[in-house]
């Protein structure tokens, strides 16, 4: 009985006390009288009561008091945070996480303060959190192994300093680039390992390519290296190739990697019928047909396909139609592996630009990228004019990357938004160059350039030259856009002595300035007019020298108007490998000064991409003066042919001579033609040597007619010449060789077969 009875008391104890437990904080009855916040230094009150569930004169509730005390806890404000009954009172007692008052990296060498910080989320002036330091690591790590880095560490040190404020010190350990050492593929039959490799953007380690970063791992490239892998086989006619897997794996001390890209290639096909048909009644198609580059009968290609369609899209656009959609619609023949495509041409939605978004630049104004482009916010989408302004984007030279799309609005179904993302790079140049050069021998060159001045586009320079034969000082200045107008305005200086004895027995010295505007009537279409006032001094005439230059020895001032029309095609202006420029001049001195003359030059150009990285270019100039009012042409402003225009030929060394001395004299015109075709010379991209076949073909007219005909040995029969070289573009310089072999000359002309330049820049 007495322990049936102990037992029934603890029972009703336990009972009473879990009844009593959900009323720890709230007696029937009680309510709270005061709510006091304790340990705030930085936070007011207010903001503290804000994010409680309970206030005064509300119960004592365990479950709403503690809904408020992880409310606190989640805001990130507070290290610590307690919430306890004292009487009548509830007690809020807070410890306050700490202000950051710097960020800083250390044992950082290969990736930039700058890009790390843009990385993270913790800034100064901001509240210290433990779990967006954590967030932090992790993104900085990402970074590192996205720069191939994956055996970096990072580790997070905090800095105590008064009034509750840290130092966030990030301590890296960068560790060495995680290369990837080999690369293979499984299931490749048509084409071998090396082809597939040349293919990706991702390569094998090597000792040269310590100027790269493409040997070490980048799960990103790797993603961007299974597309290249389906274009590659899908521009040669492989429609069903698939990449299975890609597969990285990576050795146990973290320090290489190795990839496998497990490939099904499928089968060849060729292109059956091709064919464009049009839904918009009024376009004539067989007008549409030459622009079309897929042929029946051609393996199946996918990048000649949207070649097309781009050709087709501006065709269309060019004819007035704003608002077209052109899709290719394949007709797969699996038993006969033959693809049939037409071209189907069908009235697009209309859409309208809504704006034009700009991001990634941090020192370029807005305004400069803006004026490239061929749409405006309120015209009509054109993706044509979308690609143009994309590529006028990329001529600046002021980008890394850049790259323009279009997405749908957010507004209404008949907008777009298109938006532009680029990566800056360094526009300044601080050079300074040794080399040495054919013509001028060891040089040496110091310069300074800006080619964006504080973001605006504008450009200044100044350069000057130390060679053997000659010396100079250069500075220009160019305002791309003058008075935020599209005009072309600029000025240059310059100070020029060239010692010419062995191409032409006297040395010339020329100083002078020049000013120049030009404009565009059309996005194609460039007028340009140049003012030049200079002085040019023959002098040091060697002895023997023919007696019609030393009767030019001395000082000659010249005043000269000139403008030069251009039209140019070309998909490039820094690497064409499409289209073409023609380009027509005039220059008139008289304007003061003792030079008397009227000068034209035209010169064009057209390129062929004849297949990847195979260009041929045909390109030609000529040129006529005459003097005028008694006048003869100065000597150093006639016609010289030879060198870098005509190769296999000595600078200068294609001219009409003196017959009694052999001295050179200049022609009234001129001409040359080349036909160039650069290719790869099969070794590794990074490298980046291209080799070149070409063939140069040149002539030049008689001298001044005040010399007396019969006392000078000219002719104006073809030269020709051919020959191969090679541009090898190194970090530290260009390096040009060429070797040429004349054909056609003449017995007089100056031979050169051999030509070599290169210069380095830190």
């Amino acid at each position: 009985m007495v322990g049936r009875a102990l037992i029934a008391a603890w029972l009703g104890i336990v009972l009473a006390l879990a009844a009593a437990l959900p009323g720890a904080f709230a007696q029937q009855g009680d309510a709270i009288r005061q709510i006091r916040i304790e340990g705030n230094q930085r936070i007011e009150v207010e903001t503290i009561r804000s994010y409680l569930t309970v206030s005064e004169g509300d119960t004592f509730d365990a479950v709403r008091i503690d809904k408020s005390l992880k409310a606190l806890f989640s805001t990130g404000l507070f290290a610590d945070v307690s919430i306890q009954r004292e009487g009548d009172d509830l007690v809020v007692k807070v410890v306050e996480n700490p202000v950051i008052n710097r960020v800083a990296f250390e044992g950082n060498k290969h990736v930039d303060s700058d890009k790390l910080q843009a990385e993270i989320q913790l800034l100064p002036r901001t509240v210290f959190n433990r779990t967006k330091v954590q967030s932090d690591v992790k993104r900085l790590l990402d970074l590192y192994r996205r720069n191939g880095r994956f055996a970096a560490t990072v580790d997070p040190k905090i800095v105590k300093l008064e009034q509750n404020r840290v130092d966030l010190i990030f301590e890296i350990n960068e560790g060495p680039p995680t290369y990837v050492t080999r690369i293979d593929f499984v299931g490749n039959r048509k084409f071998s390992d090396d082809e597939l490799k040349d293919a990706i953007e991702t390569h094998e380690e090597r000792w040269y390519k310590f100027f790269s970063t493409d040997d070490t791992y980048d799960p990103d490239r790797l993603n961007y290296d299974r597309e290249q892998l389906r274009h590659f086989y899908l521009n040669h006619g492989y429609a069903d190739f698939r990449v299975v897997s890609a597969v990285a794996q990576l050795t146990p001390d973290r320090k290489r990697f190795f990839l496998t890209f497990t490939v099904d290639e499928g089968v060849r096909y060729k292109v059956g019928k091709v064919d464009v048909k049009s839904a918009l009644p009024e376009l004539k198609v067989d007008e549409l047909r030459p622009v079309v580059t897929v042929h029946q009968g051609d393996w199946y290609d996918a990048g000649e396909i949207e070649n097309t369609i781009q050709a087709l899209t501006d065709a269309v656009g060019n004819k007035g139609y704003a608002f077209v959609d052109i899709k290719p619609v394949l007709d797969r023949n699996g038993e006969k592996h033959i693809i049939g495509i037409t071209f189907e041409i069908e009235e697009g939605r209309r859409v309208w630009v809504e704006r034009i978004d700009i991001q990634g630049n941090v020192r370029t104004m807005d305004k400069v990228i803006r004026r490239q482009f061929a749409l405006v916010e309120g015209d009509a989408f054109n993706s044509a004019k979308l690609r143009r302004s994309e590529q006028r984007i990329k001529d600046l030279n002021f980008f890394k990357t850049a790259k323009v799309t279009n997405v749908a609005s957010d507004t209404a179904s008949d907008l777009t938004v298109i938006k532009t993302e680029i990566q800056e790079k360094s526009t300044g140049e601080l050079t300074f160059g040794v080399g040495f050069s054919t013509t001028f021998g060891p040089l040496l060159n110091v310069g300074a350039a800006e080619h964006n001045v504080l973001g605006s586009g504008d450009d200044i320079s100044i350069n000057g030259t130390l060679a053997q034969r000659e010396t100079g000082v250069n500075l220009g200045f160019t305002d791309p856009y003058f008075l935020d107008r599209h005009l072309i305005a600029g000025f240059d200086t310059f100070a020029t002595n060239t010692e010419l004895n062995n191409f032409l027995s006297y040395n010339t010295g020329t100083t002078g300035a020049d000013v120049r505007l030009g404009w565009f009537y059309n996005e194609y279409l460039r007028h340009d007019f140049t003012y030049t006032a200079s002085a040019t001094n023959v002098h040091d005439i060697q002895p023997g020298t023919s007696q019609f230059i030393v009767d030019q020895a001395g000082v000659t001032v010249l005043s000269e108007v000139s403008h030069l029309l251009t039209y140019d095609r070309r998909d490039s202006k820094i690497e064409p490998t499409s289209g073409y420029y023609l380009k027509y001049g005039n220059d008139f001195a008289g304007l003061g000064g003792a030079e008397k003359f009227v000068r034209y030059t035209a010169s064009a150009g057209q390129y062929f991409k004849l297949a990847d990285d195979y260009v041929l270019s045909l390109s030609a100039k000529a040129g006529y003066m005459y003097g005028y009012e008694g006048k003869e042409i100065n000597i150093a402003q006639r016609f010289y042919i030879g060198g870098s225009d005509l190769r296999g030929f000595r600078d200068f060394g294609v001219t009409p001579l003196d017959r009694s001395t052999g001295s050179p004299l200049g022609a009234i015109w001129d001409s040359t033609g080349s036909a160039e075709l650069t290719f790869p010379t099969g070794l590794p991209k990074e490298i980046d040597v291209k080799a070149l076949l070409f063939v140069d073909v040149g002539t030049v007219g008689p001298t001044d007619p005040h010399i007396p005909t019969d006392q000078v040995e000219t002719s104006e029969s073809l030269r020709l010449s051919v020959g191969t070289g090679f541009e090898w573009e190194t970090p530290v310089g260009p390096v040009t060789v060429d070797l040429g072999v004349p054909i056609l000359r003449q017995s007089y002309d100056e031979i050169e077969f051999f030509r070599f330049n290169f210069g380095t820049r830190f």
